[in-house]
């Protein structure tokens, strides 16, 4: 009885997996376009701002760069990458731009 519990409660926990996947490139790339970084962004060239491997580049190894960049998303910013501020992004969702920083930080140039 206690090896079918462990065994049935082992099962849940992985189908119910965690509750953000990672995203695709399609996905990450599709979310781009719907929430308007697009316009801005690109995977591998700068267009306004940085492009995104530039991006993983300049925080890799940065424990806080989730948090920092999520809260540079939502809330706009300029200086970092030059003279041209990023407008905030309060409509789109913290868990869309959470998902998107997180895709991002795990690029490779």
């Amino acid at each position: 009885m206690k090896l079918a519990l462990v065994t049935f409660a082992g099962a849940t926990l992985f189908v119910a997996g965690p509750a953000h996947a990672a995203l695709d490139n399609t996905s990450a790339e599709a979310m781009m376009k719907k929430d308007g970084c697009a316009a801005c962004h690109s995977v591998e060239k700068k267009i306004v701002g940085p492009s995104y491997t530039e991006v993983a580049a300049k925080y890799k190894g940065d424990k806080d760069a989730v948090a920092k960049l999520t809260k540079k998303v939502k809330e706009g910013g300029s200086g970092v990458w030059g003279p041209v501020p990023m407008p905030p992004n309060a409509a789109v969702s913290n868990a869309d731009v959470t998902d998107l920083v997180t895709w991002i930080l795990a690029l490779k140039k």
